[in-house]
């Protein structure tokens, strides 16, 4: 009777207790996780367990730069067009092309129970910033979801999905038509304009390091502020220090303490366009695969979009064939792009990557397959140094041009599957006991160590070297005794080699034809020994000169970017090449009362606002950078757009977050980040890094829990005051 009663009893206060509410439930979480602020704002993260460590990764990059986690998800998830207007459907569209909010939610619920914890604990996160601090008004999103990372779930700057043009999907979406041929030009034009993207990746083998320990140099080049510098720790065997993309939940370029990565931008193919062969019969719409007709897959999806103050809506029919969503038309037939989007598979390899203790475990980790748009450059505590070109990469009859789209009615264009790690272009420990990759050809990446093109399908990769890769294998070649401080200094070499190319020539047309309007200029550039410095005039001149002929120049067929600068410096007519110095004095004067500018005093760093599009101010305060254009081949990148309304030039991509890491019986690391950690300008931490950055002074990244307390300036909980 006893037992009776007090099973009862127990049963009756079970049901008296009141669920858990969500913010209680956030509350009891945010217990078990402790944020410690160092001397560089750095959040040094620590959480029971993984999901605890998520949660209090998230909400500490939303005391950073709220504005861009959600930015971030605003673009990825296709609701850009809710702020910024209808010239926004289009990114929109692209993303509801390649996966709808319904698919993204079904992913969620497919993933393995510990990838939902994360999901979760990503969401709550942020939902607990925002109930924690009403003071932030959101430009749309007021909560967050578990299943918006399946969006946004590889780590690259827009990822692959970026590289499939707007402008095109506009075309074909509201009119049916290809891009017409003279705003396909321009396309084509703005895109060889751009500062090139990309990132370096140097590993160096034990060998040659003055330890003996195996060194790796992470060095994305990226937008400025894309990324914020963290440190991720839990019980569960997480321990992750590098740079994070605003709103993602593990760490993309970065070390534990065995390990070490760094992504760079791959010319692997990985994508892909079919031209299908459309044929409607009694009001559907097939299309010719082989010997039968495939029906196109059809829906329809309704997009907002803010018109002055009020919300309107515009719906569009989306097609697809098995090849991929219809993007594009090209010679009248709709055409399909092909692309990896596995986006829970891409989840999971992201994260699994930050917890590998050895090459073992990391080379099973690159099994999955879905890091498509990057090379890795790796090194470890056990000495091993590996570069693997590409990790998604489709089998293709080799008969076929896929760098132009292909017949999609043949299904011998179809993709086979995927190669196999092994297959992929792979270098592990090579004898000359170093490796770069600076967005070059892999068959340089290890001299004559390197892999041999004839080995594999032409597809793997475009034999292009550019002049980062020129510049990192000369400075690599026969070099020993590194340091972490060498190799940072290595990793800001100032020699330009894209000079040596172009300059000569310059001033050899103008020893044939002498121009006393250009003898200063000329003498200038004679006795320039190509390095970049604050205090070179040469280094201005070059630069307008070269930009010009990147502007205006002809480009002869069938050359890409290294050769038109060796065309520029030594064939191209030497009346033109003067013609063009000339223009560039008269702008520099126009400009700036003189063309005899240091580069330093043109060349300029500025942050005056949290803005992501940052805007620029010639009248404001800024800090000369001595660094140049990776166009250039400088490894310390340092690039800029040129539509500000300024007379100087202000950086906006580059280095950005950059590490040089050693491995050992304990891992160190030196770090900068471009400006500082947050993008609040009142925050001590906005701004903290510039003028480092300027000067090259890294920090030391605190990894080990007593470093991490020596420097904490401030410890709390999620929830409590910042």
């Amino acid at each position: 009777m006893r037992i009776t009663i007090l099973a009862l009893l127990l049963l009756f206060l079970s049901c008296s207790e009141q669920p858990q509410s969500e913010v209680e439930k956030w509350e009891a979480q945010a217990e078990d996780i402790t944020i410690i602020r160092d001397d560089f704002g750095v959040p040094h993260i620590y959480g029971k367990t993984d999901a605890d460590a998520v949660f209090g990764l998230l909400y500490a990059q939303c005391e950073d730069d709220f504005n861009r986690v959600e930015q971030n998800y605003i673009w990825a998830t296709g609701r850009l067009a809710e702020v910024e207007g209808e010239d926004a459907l289009y990114s929109d569209l692209r993303a509801k092309l390649f996966m709808t909010e319904e698919e993204a939610k079904a992913n969620y619920e497919k993933s393995p129970e510990w990838l939902k914890e994360l999901c979760d604990a990503f969401a709550d996160g942020i939902n607990y910033y925002l109930h924690t601090h009403p003071e932030v008004k959101p430009k749309l999103l007021t909560r967050f979801e578990p299943w918006m990372p399946m969006y946004f779930s590889e780590g690259s700057i827009g990822g692959d999905i970026e590289r499939i043009s707007t402008r095109k999907i506009r075309s074909f979406y509201e009119s049916g038509m290809e891009l017409p041929e003279m705003e396909a030009l321009q396309l084509k034009k703005e895109e060889e304009m751009a500062e090139p993207q990309g990132s370096n990746g140097i590993a160096i083998s034990g060998d040659l390091t003055e330890s003996g320990n195996a060194m790796l140099l992470i060095n994305p080049h990226t937008s400025f502020y894309f990324r914020g510098e963290v440190h991720v720790v839990s019980e569960e065997g997480l321990n992750a220090y590098g740079a994070v993309t605003w709103g993602q939940f593990f760490v993309y370029q970065g070390f534990n303490e065995k390990t070490g990565w760094m992504h760079t931008s791959t010319y692997t193919d990985v994508m892909d366009e079919f031209k299908e062969t459309i044929v409607k019969n009694d009001g559907k719409l097939f299309y010719q695969y082989g010997e039968e007709l495939r029906p196109v897959d059809s829906s329809k999806v309704t997009l907002k979009y803010k018109d002055g103050e009020s919300i309107k809506e515009k719906t569009f029919s989306m097609y697809r064939t098995h090849h991929g969503p219809i993007t594009h038309q090209v010679d009248d037939q709709w055409t399909a792009s092909a692309m990896m989007w596995e986006p829970l598979k891409a989840l999971e390899q992201s994260y699994i990557r930050t917890k590998q203790d050895g090459y073992v475990g990391f080379r099973e980790m690159m099994d999955i397959r879905t890091n498509s748009s990057n090379n890795t450059v790796y090194a470890d505590a056990e000495g091993n140094i590996a570069y693997f070109h590409g990790n998604f990469v489709p089998k293709r009859d080799t008969i076929f041009d896929y760098t132009e789209p292909v017949d999609g009615s043949n299904p011998k264009t179809d993709w086979q599957g995927l190669h196999t790690v092994d297959e992929n272009i792979l270098v592990l420990n090579p004898e000359n006991g170093w490796i770069q990759n600076c967005n070059s050809t892999p068959f340089t990446s290890a001299l004559e160590f390197s892999p041999k093109q004839e080995d594999y399908p032409n597809y793997m990769s475009r034999d292009q070297e550019n002049f980062r890769g020129i510049h990192a294998i000369r400075l690599l070649t026969g070099r020993s005794g590194y340091t972490l401080d060498s190799l940072i200094e290595l990793a800001h070499d100032p020699y330009l080699p894209a000079f040596e190319t172009l300059i000569p020539g310059l001033v050899k047309a103008y020893d044939v034809s002498p121009d006393p309007e250009l003898e200063d200029a000329i003498e200038v550039l004679r006795n320039w020994d190509y390095t970049t410095s604050k205090e070179s005039i040469a280094m201005t001149l070059a630069h307008y000169y070269g930009t010009l002929c990147y502007s205006k120049a002809e480009r002869p067929e069938g050359m890409y970017s290294m050769q038109w600068v060796a065309y520029w410096g030594d064939e191209w007519e030497n009346q033109k090449k003067l013609s063009f110095l000339k223009e560039t004095l008269d702008r520099l004067e126009t400009d700036f009362g003189t063309w005899k500018m240091p580069w330093g005093e043109v060349n300029r760093y500025q942050r005056l606002n949290g803005d992501i599009r940052q805007a620029f101010d010639d009248a404001k305060p800024s800090i000369p950078i001595g660094f140049a254009s990776g166009r250039w081949g400088a490894l310390a990148a340092y690039g800029a757009r040129y539509d500000n309304n300024t007379k100087k030039i202000y950086g906006t991509r580059g280095n950005s977050f950059v590490a040089a890491v050693e491995f050992g019986d304990k891992v160190k690391a030196k770090t900068m980040l471009a400006g500082g950690q947050s993008g609040n300008p009142d925050s001590p931490h906005f701004n903290d890094q510039a003028q480092r950055y300027a000067d090259k002074e890294f920090k030391d990244a605190a990894y080990y829990k007593e470093d991490v307390l020596k420097r904490a300036k401030v410890t709390y909980s999620p929830g409590e005051k910042y």
